[in-house]
């Protein structure tokens, strides 16, 4: 999400940083690229109007013209109002009352609703350590119930069945009754996608919304309808008193402006972003972190909260033990280095959250496909057991005989060869010199990757 905003706005960004003075005109200047950029990604035009306005008001105030480093300034007034435009802060969901606390979820149909539910039932599971149960109250779509029972079983939530031929009151009554007896501290109602113009289902929706009185109604959009998310949002909102709203397929949403018009013209909070069709794929929405990253500075806390959250801490201990004893780092711990990356999203992932990633040419950003990791580890798969532990055997007729059985060029087995040997040497410095020696390793690594990106085809 916003890399055709973030490429806009990072080269304003960067000019306007190395500026020991500014004038009127040039932030005027400035402002301007910064609208364009805006109207580009889809913002809504009240949105854009009112966010320049109120930079403008304290571009040309006392707190950016007479700062000592004022380029600097008016970034950190473009990061604060981008921030209040979103929300400010994270908005999680309101489960302070007796159990169950209902969510009912509304939306468009093809918006990811039932996908979502199962996200959600995983986030509160893992995250807030709730007992979850999911229901269908969608009588209308072919295979609704089924496709959320299967979802249910994947993450691990309670399923309350339900039919067709029943009335999502009826339903969603029985299985509010079903948590009570069961102990469950969160209700999660899918419900049919329904349009704005549709009276019938809207007239259905609100009566289940008056039967069931559930703490948190959200809204789940998808994302790459751009402005028409919020419009759509709005309409919805007039109709249901909506608690917040779920950003759907904001991996596929090159230019956010979803995200940015959404809480303005709504005045509903983003509270998640859905990212894939994995269960894990949702995020708590964080306004001053995505105005980082709209800004090209990064998201470096959502980052290591990812890394917290999936790297195995069992598979790290005993690396760090076995590097700790002066035992040789080999291709089956790299393995396992590659697959947990492979399980934050791979590289194009953790990219997405590094600072400075605006300043890298397209063609080098284009090498990172997210098809890198897994051939990584298909070489290594193609390594017998003994070459895995005994790198130093892989003479040039084992590397062809690997690339083959890979379905990969000797080259590709080399660049591996060459990736694994610069970590290996890293380890060995962590190894023998602590902290420091791990940070020189580091830097020998960052600095003489050669080649640039892995895989380029």
């Amino acid at each position: 999400m916003f890399e055709s905003l973030t490429q806009r706005l990072s080269g304003t960004v960067e000019r306007l940083r190395g500026r020991g003075r500014l004038t009127e005109s040039n932030i005027s200047e400035a402002l301007r690229e910064v609208r364009v950029a805006l109207l580009e990604a889809d913002v809504a035009l009240p949105v854009v109007q009112a966010l320049i306005q109120r930079i403008k008001v304290r571009a040309v105030g006392q707190e950016v013209l007479k700062s000592l480093t004022p380029g600097q300034a008016l970034i950190k007034v473009v990061r604060d109002e981008l921030t209040l435009v979103m929300g400010a802060q994270a908005s999680e969901l309101n489960l302070n009352v007796p159990a169950p606390a209902v969510v009912l979820m509304a939306g468009l149909q093809g918006a990811g609703k039932t996908t979502t539910v199962a996200k959600l039932a995983k986030h509160l599971k893992e995250r807030r350590k709730k007992k979850v149960m999911v229901v269908s109250a969608d009588v209308y779509r072919p295979a609704a119930i089924e496709q959320l029972e299967t979802l249910a079983q994947q993450v691990g939530a309670t399923f309350f069945p339900s039919e067709a031929s029943q009335k999502p009151e009826a339903i969603v009554r029985a299985a509010i009754a079903e948590a009570r007896k069961t102990f469950v501290d969160v209700l999660i109602v899918d419900t049919a996608g329904r349009t704005s113009i549709d009276d019938a289902m809207m007239a259905e929706i609100k009566a289940l919304h008056a039967a069931v009185d559930p703490v948190e109604t959200l809204f789940v959009v998808d994302s790459m309808t751009g402005q028409d998310a919020a419009v759509t949002a709005k309409h919805f909102g007039e109709a249901l008193p909506l608690t917040g709203v779920v950003l759907t397929k904001t991996d596929g949403d090159a230019r956010g402006g979803a995200a940015l018009s959404v809480r303005y013209v709504t005045g509903k909070p983003v509270k998640f972003v859905g990212t894939g069709e994995k269960p894990d794929g949702l995020d708590v929405f964080h306004p001053d972190r995505v105005a980082s990253r709209i800004l090209d500075m990064g998201d470096v806390l959502s980052l290591v909260e990812q890394v917290e959250q999936q790297v195995d801490r069992d598979k790290a201990a005993k690396l760090a033990e076995k590097v700790a004893k002066g035992r040789k780092f080999d291709l089956n711990d790299m393995k396992d280095q590659l697959e947990q990356m492979q399980n934050m999203g791979g590289l194009a992932g953790l990219m997405d959250k590094l600072p400075g990633v605006g300043q890298i040419p397209d063609h080098v950003k284009a090498q990172v496909t997210g098809r890198e990791v897994p051939r990584m580890v298909a070489i290594i798969n193609s390594m017998t057991k003994k070459e895995r532990r005994n790198p130093a055997l892989l003479n040039g007729s084992r590397r062809a005989r690997i690339a083959k059985g890979a379905g990969l060029a000797p080259a590709d087995v080399n660049k591996l060869m060459k990736q694994y040997q610069q970590m290996e040497k890293m380890m060995a410095k962590m190894g023998r010199g602590g902290m420091k020696g791990l940070m020189r390793g580091m830097q020998g690594m960052m600095g003489g990757a050669g080649g640039g990106m892995p895989f380029r085809r």
